[in-house]
């Protein structure tokens, strides 16, 4: 397990404190923001859950260095902070059972919210969201699908030519891959190589960039997602705690 060879301990029960449970929440988002210590995609996220009235707490996940160019290079560290999550998944999940649990990453923030996933156990986390994912096109999903009830949501755009495309040839894919293109330029490709594998990557959802959501605010840039009638017309409805 990764995060025995990380930490030394098992990633489930390593966070003994979960976020608290208002009344009438059904369920809880963790937000990951991309690199540096911007809070730019949990504040998004917070404004749109709150002005859309949906019964989920957002907490944001502390996982960044403060730099821009070590949180995407620092693979290792972006491992770690998965494996502290995925504690905090266990303690939430334990001291809220039937609670939905949601996981929400932008740019390099996805490495933590897939490492998560894919050391919990099987079925912890409701759904996976990444917006602009830096990790490579050929990140092996598996482990994080087996994670997952519902899958994982990617959005990526072919016009993110700045962050992903001219900053990844700089310094290479936040899991560590020079030379390699990022899943949220490209989207990623399938490791099915197997009937399982197959039925795993039938939980993998992917929305390239289409000009009609310039109208929704989102022009395809590295931040388009996460704006606000982006977020409320076609993120959130992602959300939904119901069965």
């Amino acid at each position: 397990m990764v995060c025995l060879v990380l930490t030394g301990r098992p990633a489930w029960g390593d966070e003994p404190h979960p976020p608290v449970r208002e009344p009438g929440q059904s369920g809880v988002v963790f937000a990951i923001n991309g690199s540096g210590s911007l809070q730019v995609t949990s504040n998004a996220l917070a404004k749109a859950v709150a002005d859309a009235g949906l019964p989920l707490a957002v907490v944001t996940v502390e996982w960044s260095q403060g730099r821009i160019v070590a949180d995407q290079t620092d693979w290792r560290h972006a491992q770690e902070q998965g494996c502290r999550l995925a504690g905090q998944i266990a303690a939430y999940r334990q001291a809220n059972p039937g609670q939905a649990i949601y996981l929400v990453a932008h740019s390099a923030g996805s490495g933590v919210a897939l490492t998560a996933a894919a050391t919990s156990p099987p079925g912890s986390v409701n759904r996976v969201i990444l917006l602009a994912p830096s990790v490579s096109t050929d990140y092996d999903l598996r482990p994080a699908l087996r994670g997952t009830k519902d899958g994982i949501d990617v959005f990526y755009s072919r016009r993110d030519r700045f962050a992903l495309g001219f900053g990844v040839a700089l310094v290479g894919t936040s899991d560590g891959c020079r030379g390699c293109r990022a899943a949220g330029r490209a989207g990623f490709r399938a490791h099915a190589e197997s009937a399982e594998d197959a039925d795993l990557y039938a939980k993998l959802r992917q929305y390239p960039w289409e000009r009609c959501q310039a109208r929704l605010g989102n022009h395809g840039f590295h931040m388009g997602a996460l704006r606000p009638k982006f977020l409320h017309t076609v993120v959130l409805p992602l959300l939904n705690p119901s069965p």
